[in-house]
């Protein structure tokens, strides 16, 4: 399975990506962002960083990159594709999922690591892990609180498409465990046809034990799990 890793004047992470994909055991290529063609890849990763510098709001100006209308193309068709921190941003700014990310409580930028919760593992990104799984990864993020109003939550939990939640060592979604104020603890969610993942926390500085963690290597291998029939098909 081929990876198209998208890079943006300021994204800093697409080659902590790519070095994730192939920790996977699969291919990557990077994709300019003024690029119109995905160049026929089986998923798409929207990187962290700081696109355009962050300027207006965290991804806003990238959304109206060239690639994205391919992206949007892409992810309407049923294409596989998650945005990790920034791209989470891109990927709500772009209204391929609801809510909005915004500056966190105490208006701080955090940067260690946390834990999350697996919610839901029908979706291309995490069929590889187990649902209530505990996962450990760093985050790194001024603009990580998740908000959407009290409708759109609803939706969200009524849908099984809040997919990671920030939660403590014993597994519980308290708010001493909450990073950044997100409202519900949340720390990732999905599309509703669950193939577009956002996810506020770093799986691609957590591919391998070296760096501390290897358990963001799950949400790498999972497409071609999905795709070889090694684990249940997404719904």
């Amino acid at each position: 399975m081929t990876f198209g890793v998208v890079v943006f004047p300021g994204t800093n992470c697409e080659r902590d990506c790519r070095r994730a994909v192939e920790a996977a055991g699969e291919e990557a290529v990077l994709l300019w962002h003024r690029e119109r063609d995905l160049r026929g890849v089986d998923a798409v990763i929207l990187p962290g960083g700081f696109s355009y510098g962050d300027y207006l709001r965290a991804g806003a100006i990238a959304r109206f990159s060239p690639i994205m209308r391919q992206v949007a193309d892409f992810a309407e068709s049923g294409g596989p594709v998650v945005g990790i921190c920034n791209g989470f941003q891109m990927l709500c700014e772009a209204h391929l999922l609801p809510g909005a990310l915004v500056r966190n409580r105490g208006l701080r930028f955090r940067s260690h690591d946390c834990r999350i919760r697996v919610e839901a593992v029908d979706t291309p990104f995490t069929a590889a892990y187990r649902e209530g799984q505990l996962l450990r990864m760093p985050l790194s993020h001024g603009e990580g609180q998740y908000f959407a109003d009290e409708e759109t939550v609803r939706r969200l939990e009524a849908g099984d498409r809040v997919v990671f939640r920030y939660v403590d060592a014993e597994g519980r979604a308290t708010d001493e465990a909450n990073p950044n104020g997100s409202v519900a603890n949340i720390a990732g969610i999905c599309s509703e046809a669950r193939n577009v993942v956002g996810i506020m926390p770093h799986p691609d500085r957590a591919f391998d034990e070296l760096l501390g963690s290897d358990d963001g290597l799950g949400l790498f291998a999972s497409p071609a799990a999905v795709a070889d029939g090694a684990v249940g098909t997404p719904t």
